[in-house]
């Protein structure tokens, strides 16, 4: 199948690495350019030169915490790509706990993080999309079930995704797509980080393959495959809804 990215430019964030960085390879092998945006400039570096640079991929760090940042990314995108016709918004994982454990302070880090960057990203770069554009956003299968220990993500995610269907509505007269996609365990660095502070990496992949009714974690090039797709004029009539890439883990509908 076509997707019809050839040309396209696709603004990708926390992409230096992980589902981003799955995303964008899946990306620029089917023709579209990307910028890819990450917090650490070295991560991002490595993640263009291994994404062959340009003219097919570029880079800027940025924070979508710092509220420069939406801007700042918009504009380098215009700049470096000519064009945007969609983007990917992800952010990193929210500090782990219980409800109770979790700090204030956490929840108002995770709140600028996780809520207000992406949303001043897609406010700055709303203006510059044409019709047959696309918003993804990367969330969790916290947004249809809560995960243990994940308070802040259980309880933000949720709210994200309404936003994005809310997106959708007020985007879809111009016929600007809106999804959410929502990943579950996919073997990233960060799954590997988890693993290794139970103590028992093997063990805890064991548990975690018994509750996935494909019995194994997903490889990050699936998760890719489907958030390419999902943005390309392939999947032209998507829009408003939640996506799982989760091997059947989530039991909700």
């Amino acid at each position: 199948m076509d997707l019809g990215l050839g040309g396209r430019g696709i603004l990708l964030t926390g992409a230096s690495r992980g589902l981003g960085f799955a995303t964008a390879r899946a990306l620029v092998d089917d023709g579209a350019r990307v910028l890819i945006s990450s917090r650490r400039a070295d991560s991002v570096d490595a993640a263009v030169s291994a994404l062959g640079g340009g003219p097919a991929a570029f880079g800027v760090p940025a924070d979508l915490a710092e509220p420069d940042a939406a801007e700042e990314l918009v504009t380098a995108a215009l700049d470096r790509l000519g064009r945007v016709d969609g983007a990917l918004l992800s952010v990193g994982g929210p500090a782990s706990g219980s409800v109770l454990e979790v700090g204030e302070d956490a929840w108002r880090s995770a709140v600028d993080s996780v809520l207000l960057g992406p949303l001043r990203l897609v406010r700055a770069l709303v203006p510059h999309l044409a019709e047959g554009a696309a918003i993804g956003f990367v969330l969790s299968t916290s947004v249809r079930q809560p995960i243990g220990s994940l308070a802040i993500s259980n309880g933000l995610r949720p709210g994200l995704a309404m936003t994005a269907k809310a997106l959708a509505d007020e985007l879809g007269p111009r016929g600007i797509r809106v999804f959410g996609l929502l990943p579950g365990t996919i073997a990233t660095d960060r799954i590997t980080e988890i693993e290794a502070a139970s103590g028992d990496p093997a063990a805890a992949r064991s548990r975690t393959e018994a509750a996935i009714p494909l019995r194994r974690v997903g490889r990050p090039e699936e998760f890719g495959r489907v958030a390419a797709f999902a943005l390309s004029p392939a999947a032209s009539y998507v829009t408003g809804t939640m996506i799982a890439v989760d091997g059947g883990v989530t039991r909700a509908l």
